[in-house]
């Protein structure tokens, strides 16, 4: 591969801080281009961006697993269908609602439901969910992150008062994606369920796992420019970490260096998003969210659930479960972003449009 020079990596690193279109070759140059020194000016310059338009605030969203249960087969995931070893779990409503109480009580004003997809959480029931959370704790946002459902589902849950939904497009790429899922899952429709939450008003959500198998240069160009053209509220990118009873037990697990290089590149590519130092980010280093921070990210999201579950719901393996991931710890998460110069701060955390 040709050497990149420094100043075309720095002419391009510009034009996505300028805010221009990128081409895939530029894309090209600075994936490709990435060393330690470049990884060090992108993570400067996506701070300071960041901090210009959201200060020193990292914001803190109340993450409650409420589901393991799945339909789908996906290769990569420790609670899909087939995995035969994972002890089961739903929360119920008045469950949640008491997660939902002692994570207001901490100062958390966001919540984030997050399960596999369930059938049993129909439409009526998670409506039921979703009035009681927003009827209940008035002055808090409610993110859904329940995967792929029909465009009526989306639009009663929006009706009903969900704020934010989170769907990880995983990849752009066609042939990836049929890598990584099974035959009866598709790309055309995850990105079709992304833009009617778009359409339908929803702070949406993307994202994709870094290092996962198969993953290219050609496929990152890809994931990048769709980011462009969907221009989502918030992104959602973590480090690939395989679990011992999916296909992909052997496989290698994505680089924090290259997660972190990415984290700075998507704050580039949009300067407002909501950018989570994500939990595998976290469990793939001991500093990982501190140092996902430090390259642009702006979001936490510790664990709200219950703790007899929290163990269970296991999408890779040694997910960290004790420390700054436990609610009950909010004040070591705290001092750890006060050690780093930044705050938490007690607010819905909106995306600044």
């Amino acid at each position: 591969m040709k050497k990149i020079s420094d100043a075309l990596f720095l002419e391009c690193l510009q034009a996505l801080e300028a805010g221009e279109v990128l081409s895939a070759d530029q894309w090209r140059v600075l994936l490709d281009g990435q060393d330690l020194k470049r990884q060090a000016m992108a993570a400067d310059r996506a701070c300071r961006i960041r901090d210009q338009i959201y200060g020193k605030n990292v914001f803190i969203r109340g993450l409650i697993e409420f589901t393991n249960y799945c339909k789908n087969d996906c290769y990569y995931c420790g609670i899909r269908r087939s995995g035969g070893k994972v002890c089961r779990y739903r929360l119920d409503k008045e469950t949640i609602l008491a997660c939902c109480q002692a994570g207001y009580r901490l100062g958390f004003r966001t919540f984030v439901l997050q399960g596999g997809e369930d059938p049993y959480f129909t439409d009526d029931r998670m409506v039921s969910i979703i009035t009681g959370i927003k009827s209940r704790f008035q002055d808090c946002a409610l993110t859904l992150s329940i995967g792929e459902r029909d465009r009526e589902s989306y639009r009663r849950f929006r009706r009903a008062g969900a704020d934010r939904y989170l769907l990880r497009h995983e990849t752009a790429d066609d042939a990836h994606y049929r890598k990584l899922h099974p035959p009866e899952l598709s790309l055309s429709h995850r990105m079709a369920c992304l833009w009617e939450l778009k359409e339908l008003g929803f702070q949406t959500g993307a994202g994709f796992m870094v290092g996962s198998p198969g993953q290219t240069t050609d496929t990152l160009i890809k994931d990048m420019m769709f980011l462009g053209r969907l221009r989502p509220e918030m992104v959602g990118i973590g480090p690939f970490i395989p679990h011992h009873d999916t296909p992909f037990k052997d496989e290698p697990g994505g680089s924090v260096d290259r997660t972190l290089y990415l984290l700075s590149l998507v704050r580039l590519l949009l300067p407002r998003v909501l950018l989570p130092a994500t939990t595998a980010l976290g469990t793939s280093d001991p500093m990982g969210r501190e140092k996902g921070i430090l390259s642009g990210a702006n979001v936490v999201m510790p664990n709200l659930s219950p703790e007899n579950v929290r163990e269970k719901y296991l999408l890779y393996d040694n997910k960290i479960h004790t420390g700054k991931e436990a609610a009950e710890c909010l004040d070591e998460l705290k001092r750890s972003m006060a050690g780093i110069g930044y705050e938490v701060a007690v607010d819905r955390g909106d995306f600044q449009r």
